[in-house]
């Protein structure tokens, strides 16, 4: 879906700040929510992609003022209601209800917890396009999730390397299991952004990579 997570290309939001110290959080809660979401365990027919759907539908005010780490709390917080976890009514309860005394219990090591999940597949079909081919991205978005910027949407590039069959975060999203071939795909940056024109076609120095699942192309 197109929503406020897609900012590639707009404009308005000033100039990207490189200049911040490094740290892992910002403030204590941080930590605590990062500890949370790891030792969470998620009900059935939960995966990174549904999670990510549930983050793009936060209002788009909130998304773009709140903290990334309270984004977390919305979405979990409104996926575990989604789930039957928990209703608003417990929610808002355990919100007034007075601290628990103690430790709470032994501390929990959240960086043993989990672990890398993989997500490329075998697949009978064989991949439609090569290294070197020209492509174009989709012109239209989806009503659900989807890993297609759009602002590649309509774009013409060029097949830079092929991955091989990933799951498609569209359909897992969903709750499907459906893999197909996943490439980098190489665009010159004033194809993206026709305004940033300036040099000549062979002397190129701009280029934007984009890892684009099969569906999402068409031979250009």
């Amino acid at each position: 879906m197109d929503g406020p997570h897609d900012l590639g290309g707009r404009q308005g939001f000033g100039p990207v700040a490189v200049g911040e110290v490094e740290e892992s959080f910002h403030s204590a809660w941080e930590a605590r929510m990062w500890g949370i979401a790891r030792a969470l365990t998620r009900p059935a027919g939960w995966n990174i992609d549904w999670w990510r759907h549930g983050r793009e539908l936060i209002d788009p005010a909130d998304y773009l003022t709140r903290p990334y780490y309270d984004q977390w709390m919305q979405t979990y917080t409104a996926l575990l209601i989604d789930s039957d976890v928990f209703s608003v009514g417990e929610l808002a309860a355990a919100a007034t209800a007075p601290a628990p005394s103690g430790s709470g219990g032994e501390p929990v090591d959240v960086a043993a917890l989990g672990g890398s999940t993989r997500f490329d597949r075998d697949i009978a079909t064989a991949a439609r396009f090569a290294i070197g081919d020209a492509v174009r991205a989709n012109t239209l978005g989806t009503a659900g999730h989807t890993r297609l910027p759009g602002y590649v949407r309509g774009r013409a590039g060029v097949i830079d390397h092929s991955y091989g069959a990933h799951v498609l975060p569209d359909a897992s999203a969903r709750g499907e299991e459906r893999a197909e071939p996943l490439y980098s795909v190489k665009f010159a940056a004033d194809t993206l952004w026709p305004e940033a024109k300036g040099r000549k076609a062979g002397d190129r120095r701009e280029w934007v990579y984009v890892d684009l699942w099969e569906s999402y192309l068409e031979r250009a």
